[in-house]
């Protein structure tokens, strides 16, 4: 089986790769940039990443694979959420992670340490060649976020959220521990888990 992983997002393209390992044929948006992309108009992660493997996957008539992740802060009533990679421009704050980590931080600047919980969330959704929602998983990682940066690894939000189970925030993390316990990496080992049930030939690879 080839499966398209259906991101542009250089960290995601990254940690999907290092998590898919050699098991299995994969690529990425970067070879179809040609193909126009949909409209996130969903309401919940579920709806975005089924939208985007949907999408892709009557376009291009390959299995694909799509995420849709974010960061709920529940002092902001669990925003950013969907809108989490385009937070500050979504306040005319500018656009970007760093912009993104500044405005959540200003946002936060009054929130006392007990109310600064957090989770990152992940759901994969895998399309068929025509398009119809096969599989889906879902994951989470609890945390906090911290007052000021930390870190050099990771991207997004990692720099702000604190793992308590580790003592590190996401990006004091080498890639493996990263891998390990985080909201797309769980995600992805409970996608391959359905897709080894479902008898689909790209389960048979490692994941990190």
């Amino acid at each position: 089986m080839n499966l398209l992983v259906a991101t542009t997002n250089p960290g995601k393209m990254r940690e999907f790769r290092e998590m898919l390992g050699q098991g299995i044929e994969w690529s990425d948006l970067s070879a179809h940039r040609q193909v126009p992309h949909p409209q996130e108009t969903g309401r919940t992660f579920l709806a975005n990443a089924c939208l985007k493997a949907a999408h892709y996957a009557r376009l291009l008539g390959t299995w694909t694979i799509a995420d849709d992740s974010g960061l709920e802060v529940d002092a902001l009533a669990g925003r950013p959420g969907v809108h989490s990679a385009r937070w500050a421009q979504l306040h005319g704050a500018g656009e970007g992670d760093a912009a993104n980590n500044a405005l959540l931080l200003r946002q936060l600047a009054d929130v006392p340490e007990e109310r600064r919980t957090a989770r990152f969330v992940c759901v994969l959704a895998l399309a068929d060649p025509l398009g119809r929602i096969i599989l889906t998983a879902r994951d989470t990682v609890e945390g906090r976020i911290i007052h000021a940066p930390r870190g050099q690894n990771g991207f997004g939000y990692d720099p702000l959220f604190m793992n308590d189970e580790v003592g590190l925030t996401t990006a004091e993390l080498r890639p493996q521990e990263k891998h390990r316990i985080s909201h797309r990496g769980k995600a992805l080992r409970r996608m391959r888990r359905l897709m080894q049930q479902a008898g689909l030939h790209a389960a048979g690879g490692p994941v990190a």
